[in-house]
């Protein structure tokens, strides 16, 4: 029988998500974790674990305060002022406790640069609104103690149950054509994979800048069209979408900050986990 881990309580702002639940079912038996959700939703109700939590309307201070986290993962959705606030809270909780910041980002913290892949200490620059916000977060955290911050960079995440593929699933089922950007290159990885490295920056408190995407690149096109594959469809219908007419990076590949090799992945490996 697991016995869990006394040392941390970790509180999962955002586990009635798709990352964030399974971030919650991976870390659960290990930690006293807890999260938030913020639909009215039974299961999380009966679950004593879990706070329901509104970022536009309530006090992130009072779930902070019940919990006492050791740990912090932010994987928040929802009006992006209120985030914002939100943020500024958590980065006063943590200035004054013994509590430590993983921060879930994004890839689009660098959808200015297109004529290139990026990698950890590249400088964030953003033309869209979502990345505007992503740039905006990672700074407020950076405010902190270096040693107390773990920013997770994402490029496109699968899994079996992510929203990505239960999209491909329904226009496939209403013979709908499916959008794709032949002249996007990105990297890619799974909900499973990212959830067993954040146990892993836990577990070895680590900090900085992580690039958790795979270490080679895709283009979308054929990536999607690999999936639909494994789906077991051989007529699907494409709608192709050009934002230009050159090939365009949005790719968050790991260099300098690298994890063990047992955690790196490769695209192969998120078309095989897709599989399972």
């Amino acid at each position: 029988m697991l016995r869990k881990n006394r040392k941390h309580n970790v509180l999962i702002l955002g586990a009635s998500g798709f990352l964030g639940n399974a971030i919650y079912k991976e870390l659960c038996s290990y930690y006293n974790t807890f999260g938030t959700y913020c639909r009215n939703n039974k299961e999380f109700e009966r679950n004593k674990h879990f706070f329901q939590y509104k970022v536009e309307e309530d006090d992130i201070f009072e779930i902070l305060n019940a919990v006492k986290p050791t740990i912090i993962i932010s994987a928040l959705r929802g009006d992006f002022a209120a985030q914002i606030t939100a943020h500024i809270h958590l980065v006063e909780y943590a200035s004054d406790h013994k509590s430590r910041l993983i921060y879930l980002s994004s890839a689009n913290v660098f959808d200015a640069y297109s004529k290139y892949p990026s990698y950890e200490m590249d400088t964030t620059l953003s033309n869209s609104i979502y990345g505007h916000l992503k740039i905006k977060i990672e700074n407020i955290l950076n405010s902190l103690p270096k040693r107390k911050v773990a920013i997770l960079r994402l490029p496109m995440v699968f899994g079996s149950g992510s929203p990505r593929i239960r999209e491909i699933k329904e226009l496939l089922s209403l013979n709908e054509p499916i959008e794709i950007f032949p002249n996007l290159i990105m990297n890619v990885t799974t909900d499973s994979r990212v959830t067993q490295q954040i146990h892993y920056i836990i577990n070895r408190n680590k900090y900085g800048v992580f690039h958790l995407g795979s270490r080679d690149l895709v283009h979308h096109d054929d990536f999607v069209k690999d999936v639909i594959e494994l789906l077991g469809h051989n007529k699907p219908k494409f709608k192709l979408v050009y934002t230009t007419n050159d090939d365009r990076y949005l790719a968050v590949l790991p260099k300098s900050n690298l994890l063990p090799k047992h955690l790196q992945l490769y695209s192969q490996e998120v078309l095989e986990d897709l599989e399972k």
